[in-house]
């Protein structure tokens, strides 16, 4: 390796970490592994809950949980989510909105007519297993398996990525969340 290329990998490793500084908003601590994870398994919990309140009290209550949910856990407050979730097809493949995300989880909305609730399928476990986490300042990126298994004892699993950012009152928001079955799968 030359002396330059070993100087450009530095500047830009530094530049990193500058950023990654710069961004962890004033008086919070930069993310953690422990609230990255911490946020996934309350991802997990809150869509179990969504699909057994539905079960128990019906639609419109989990609805009024998933949409609670969505507010708690995604960025949708502070701009477009970039939100590609597991079974969605053309045209409507993006939830970049609180609406389009809703939709999904717990269908029931004419403008999602494809939609039939992600969250509504009998969803009694739900686990992480992340393949790797980068952590930069205030923003986490993650990729792994998602298994969830529904009240047959069946489990799917998907491949799942996202990104966590924290805001300036220190809560974790999902600002990508990107989800897709195994290749071959489907």
């Amino acid at each position: 390796m030359s002396t330059n290329h070993r100087l450009r990998t530095r500047k830009s490793a530094l530049a990193l970490a500058a950023t990654a500084q710069a961004a962890t908003p004033a008086g919070h601590a930069p993310l953690t592994q422990a609230e990255v994870q911490a946020a996934q398994r309350a991802w997990c919990a809150a869509l179990v809950e969504i699909s057994q309140t539905h079960a128990r009290d019906g639609h419109d209550a989990a609805r009024a949980l998933a949409a609670r949910v969505i507010d708690q856990a995604y960025g949708y407050g502070h701009g477009p989510v970039l939100f590609k979730p597991t079974l969605t097809t053309a045209p409507q493949t993006f939830r970049t909105t609180r609406e389009g995300a809703l939709a999904y989880f717990v269908g029931g909305d004419p403008a999602f007519p494809k939609d039939d609730g992600f969250a509504l399928k009998g969803w009694t476990a739900c686990e992480v297993d992340n393949a790797a986490v980068q952590i930069h300042g205030n923003l986490a990126l993650t990729m792994g398996n998602v298994r969830v298994t529904d009240d047959d004892g069946d489990v799917t699993t998907v491949d799942k990525t996202w990104s966590f950012l924290k805001d300036d009152a220190g809560a974790l928001r999902i600002v990508l969340h990107h989800s897709s079955l195994p290749f071959g799968e489907g």
